[in-house]
């Protein structure tokens, strides 16, 4: 069995409790300044914070030793990340993080369908339900 620090459910895990201090600091952050600003600023963070670990851990790698490929799904999905941020932002200065942050969750649901239907992932029927159960539970809570 391998360590619970080397699971995917761990990281996950970790993954949602720093999304959800995302919105909470967001929206703390952003009165008072532009959303796209406040999204530049965030991003400075997040490629020092990055290159300081990558210093750290030694793993930077040559660019050229980076597949065509990869730089261009990489590329689509930093372009995907910057759209989603600044819409995330926008929504977040003109809404409750409590309603913005449940149906900015419909990703999950996004991601499962797309998945299917472009990479060839299934999902058991019980997996199904949780992906409906996932949707309409965004949309009670974002209207409660």
């Amino acid at each position: 069995m391998k360590p619970f620090l080397l699971s995917w459910q761990f990281w996950a895990v970790l993954s949602a409790i720093f999304a959800a201090l995302t919105a909470i600091f967001a929206k703390a952050g952003i009165q008072n300044i532009n959303s796209d600003f406040a999204t530049f600023i965030r991003t400075v963070v997040i490629v020092v914070v990055l290159g300081g670990i990558l210093t750290f851990t030694k793993e930077w790698q040559p660019l050229g030793s980076i597949a065509t490929k990869t730089w261009v799904f990489l590329t689509l999905s930093g372009l995907a990340t910057g759209a989603s941020w600044l819409c995330y932002f926008r929504a977040l200065q003109l809404g409750n993080a409590s309603q913005v942050a449940p149906i900015d969750k419909l990703s999950v649901v996004l991601v499962a369908l797309f998945g299917a239907a472009f990479l060839g992932e299934s999902l058991l029927p019980i997996g199904w339900m949780g992906v409906i159960l996932i949707a309409l539970g965004s949309f009670l809570v974002a209207s409660g």
